[in-house]
């Protein structure tokens, strides 16, 4: 029993930095509707200004995680400035493909200011059991999991207070239900757009960062995207509390089929299980489990 909650823990501090990634999505389609294929793509580019500051430039942490925090940013802003606005009202296939050149363009981008070799990313946490929780329970639970998954949270929580109780969230929430409602009664969607834009700029940071010192930064990194799209599946694209709640789902079911199923269907299975499960719960809840349901009328 003590192995099964080792690998449900295990899974489930994993789904919260696939919530943290998820995040990015929802922020942006919450505001305007656009699916942000680019932002595995803001994540690398996050992670290589970061490591690029600090090994190229000799930037020390504390100054290279403010510099990146501002590249980010301003890269959120500029996206909206130069690709979303000038599409506003243009069917939602034009702005999904134009979010698929942004995702290439960032790659060459990072690639050509950074270059392309993989790089090691040190935050000081050391990736080794927690000594007291294995000695009392027997459970394995790494100390870099633990401390990641707890910035992760940190973070999604606060960003869902800020949506939910601050005038800029209730403008979001509001341009998010009706845009045309919204400049009606004189919310600045575009100011709006921007800062969403720019918030989503700061959680690539993040995401780039955790997952940078888990795997190394490097191209692979904007794959990491793709585990996203399970985690929207199951929560509903427009939902904060749905991108935890989905997150949580996906890490736990990815890592338990991987230990209880790999050894029957083939090695792999982690790889491809959740979208396996996302298809599954496509055909009972489209929506996503906080997803808002649609009702047309004919």
């Amino acid at each position: 029993m003590s192995f099964f909650f080792e690998v449900l823990i295990g899974g489930l501090l994993a789904g919260v930095m696939y919530s943290l990634v998820a995040l990015g999505f929802v922020l942006i389609y919450k505001a305007s509707g656009v699916f942000n294929f680019a932002q595995g793509a803001m994540v690398f580019f996050a992670a290589a200004t970061f490591v690029g500051l600090q090994q190229d430039y000799g930037v020390n942490f504390w100054l290279a995680m403010p510099l990146a925090l501002a590249v980010m940013v301003v890269l959120g802003l500029a996206t909206e400035r130069a690709v979303l606005r000038p599409l506003v009202n243009q069917p939602q296939i034009a702005l999904f493909m134009a979010t698929i050149g942004l995702t290439f363009f960032i790659e060459g981008l990072s690639q050509m200011v950074w270059g392309a070799n993989v790089r090691g990313l040190e935050l000081g946490l050391q990736d080794e059991p927690i000594q007291w929780l294995t000695d009392k329970a027997g459970i394995n639970v790494s100390k870099f999991d633990l401390t990641a998954a707890g910035v992760a949270a940190v973070l999604v929580t606060m960003l869902a207070l800020f949506f939910s109780r601050t005038r800029i969230g209730r403008a979001l929430r509001a341009v998010a239900d009706d845009h045309q409602a919204a400049l009606a009664v004189g919310i600045p969607l575009q100011q709006i757009w921007a800062i969403v834009w720019g918030v989503a700029g700061a959680v690539a940071l993040v995401a780039g960062l955790l997952w940078g010192a888990r795997n190394g930064v490097q191209f692979a990194l904007t794959f990491v995207a793709l585990k996203a799209l399970p985690v929207l599946i199951l929560g509903g694209f427009d939902s904060i509390p749905g991108a935890i709640v989905g997150g949580l789902i996906i890490g736990a079911s990815e890592k338990l089929a991987e230990v209880y199923l790999g050894p029957h269907v083939g090695g792999g299975i982690e790889g491809w299980f959740p979208y396996v499960l996302a298809l599954a719960f496509l055909l009972i809840r489209p929506e996503g489990l906080f997803g808002e349901k649609i009702i047309r009328r004919i």
